[in-house]
C-alpha cells in the first residue's frame, strides 16, 4: 500500500514538473516574437560595407529588416525583387538591410558575389534570435519611430504593387 502512494505521488510530481517544462518553454518563445505593433529590439551590427548599423541609425527612415540565408530557396527568389526594391526606394527615406544567419562563410561570400544585393548586407547569428525568427525568409518593416509595422513571414516580390503601395504609405 505504501508503495502505491509513493508510486502515485511520484507520477503527480513527474507531471508538474512536465507540465511546469512545457509551460517555461511557450513562455520563453512567445515572448521572443516580434510581430506588427511591437517595437522593434534595438542591435548594433558591422554592414559588409564597414558601415556600423544599428536601428537607432535609421531614425527618421523606414527600414526593411530582412532576415535570409544561402541555402533557403524563397530568399534566393526574393533577393532580385529586394534589390530592385533598394534601389528604387533609396533616395525615399526607405533603407534595406539584409541580415544573413549563414554559418558558412564562403557560401555567404558566394551569394553576395553572384547576385550582388543593392542594399545593406550582414552575417548575424544573434539578431533574428531577438526577434523571433528562425524561419526563413522573415521580413519586418519597421516606421521613422522604430515600431515594427509589418512582418512578412514568407518570401515576397518587392516589386508587388499593394507591397510598394503600402511602403509609400508609410512615407
Amino acid at each position: 500500500m505504501e508503495s502505491v502512494k509513493t508510486d502515485r505521488l511520484l507520477r503527480l510530481a513527474i507531471g508538474a514538473l512536465v507540465v511546469a517544462l512545457i509551460y517555461v518553454i511557450y513562455a520563453g518563445i512567445h515572448q521572443r516574437v516580434v510581430v506588427a505593433g511591437d517595437s522593434a529590439p534595438e542591435f548594433s551590427v558591422m554592414a559588409d560595407s564597414g558601415q556600423t548599423v544599428s536601428l537607432p541609425s535609421f531614425g527618421g527612415k523606414v527600414l526593411v529588416l530582412n532576415f535570409w540565408a544561402t541555402w533557403c530557396p524563397p530568399c534566393v527568389q526574393e533577393t532580385p525583387s529586394l534589390s530592385q526594391f533598394a534601389t528604387d526606394y533609396a533616395k525615399k527615406g526607405v533603407v534595406v538591410l539584409g541580415v544573413s544567419v549563414d554559418k558558412d562563410l564562403k557560401a555567404y561570400q558566394a551569394f553576395l558575389q553572384k547576385f550582388r544585393p543593392a542594399f545593406l548586407t550582414t552575417r548575424d547569428a544573434v539578431i533574428h534570435e531577438d526577434y523571433g525568427t528562425f524561419m526563413y525568409p522573415e521580413t519586418y518593416i519597421i516606421d521613422a519611430k522604430g515600431k515594427v509595422v509589418k512582418k512578412i513571414a514568407e518570401g515576397a516580390d518587392w516589386n508587388d504593387p499593394q507591397l510598394r503601395q503600402y511602403i509609400d504609405s508609410l512615407l
